[in-house]
């Protein structure tokens, strides 16, 4: 099938536009004003595609406008009749363990200025990501009802949390989604009479081998550190971060494998396996699924069998990127850490592109 180009903001290292990528759509304009997130995409992404990629504007969104954007993703080409927007404005002024702001903090203003230019650039669709704060906390949910109304007139929307754990990544991470559907383009496709009314139109995904993930499964509990654990039978091998980072030696021989924060606290060998009641020093269970990785200021999950934080590889595997994605060896690690913190779990994007994928090129009913 022909790819479905993308205007990526908020780029970040390129999480979501790497799902996207997975599902058949091409990301032909991308934003990102962090020269960090900047540099992790442009390495990451060309090593992953074996191809030269770049981000397309590093200036702050609030100064760009929807010709500027236009003429910098098509060329002065005429804008396709399909293409879509996706994104995931900062989201700490609406996380519960942020600053909790909300829509009168620098990152709040920055969610109203992308559905502005959602809004000007009328695309077939958009994808609007955030924390889950923003869509249940009350104080922001109000925000967020908006936000929504904003696009009333020219879109239908729908919008619902989806945790990564229900789609087979071993990480415990919600986050809300809402997408919308450009109404004349909808017109053109069904006529007027046909077009779905807002809200519960659209097809979620759902994957029963995991649904429920939390409540469906006996989670192992915590053990002292360095115990010999029997592996559980019926929890399915994804969901436990053991299958993907306790192979030292495969880990080791990857890019960004031994990439790590020098262990120089006590605690490293004292922390049970499993303990992640406290705010820092969480220790990941090698047959559980990880907290979710929300990463900075050297606050990196602790390995299950290891005395140490978790290495570049083994963070960007419970964020399922891509082995063959490289983050560049100049960069410094807070900075990685950080990077893969706050993107999107892949798989988690990629069915979502998936689900709007057959959204676009079936009927919406």
């Amino acid at each position: 099938m022909p790819k479905i180009p993308i205007l990526s903001f908020f780029t970040g290292a390129g999480f979501m536009d790497i799902g996207f990528m997975q599902a058949g759509f091409q990301t032909v304009w991308s934003n990102e004003f962090n020269p960090n997130f900047v540099k992790g995409f442009e390495c990451g992404i060309s090593s992953m595609t074996g191809k030269q990629h770049r981000i397309t504007n590093t200036s702050s969104i609030i100064g760009i406008g929807p010709n500027q954007i236009a003429k910098e993703a098509f060329n002065n080409i005429q804008i396709p009749d399909t293409f879509g927007i996706i994104g995931g404005p900062p989201c700490p002024d609406f996380s519960v363990g942020g600053k909790n702001r909300g829509r009168t903090g620098e990152h709040g203003t920055l969610s109203k200025i992308y559905v502005d230019k959602i809004l000007d650039l009328q695309p077939t669709f958009f994808v609007f990501e955030n924390v889950k704060g923003l869509f249940k906390t009350a104080r922001h949910r109000e925000f967020f009802d908006s936000l929504r109304m904003k696009f009333a007139e020219y879109y239908v929307t729908d919008a619902r949390v989806l945790n990564s754990l229900d789609f087979g990544v071993p990480q415990d991470r919600e986050r809300v989604f809402m997408v919308g559907l450009n109404k004349k383009w909808l017109k053109k496709k069904l006529g007027v009479r046909n077009i779905p009314k807002d809200y519960c139109w659209f097809h979620w995904p759902v994957d029963l081998r995991y649904s429920g993930a939390k409540q469906k499964f006996i989670w192992p509990t915590e053990s002292p550190f360095g115990m010999e654990l029997e592996k559980p039978y019926d929890i399915p091998e994804e969901l436990m971060v053991g299958s993907i980072i306790c192979d030292l030696e495969e880990i080791s021989s990857l890019p960004n494998g031994l990439e790590g924060l020098r262990p120089i606290s006590d605690k490293y060998h004292v922390i049970y396996e499993g303990d992640v009641s406290r705010k820092s020093f969480k220790r990941l269970h090698r047959w559980r699924y990880s907290p979710t990785a929300a990463y900075g200021n050297n606050e990196v999950h602790l390995h299950p069998t290891q005395p140490r934080r978790l290495t570049v590889r083994e963070a960007l595997r419970i964020q399922s990127v891509p082995d063959t994605y490289v983050l560049p060896s100049d960069m410094p690690l807070t900075h990685k850490f950080k990077t893969i913190g706050n993107g999107v779990p892949v798989k988690l994007a990629h069915v979502m592109a998936l689900a709007i994928r057959r959204m676009i090129e079936e009927d919406p009913k």
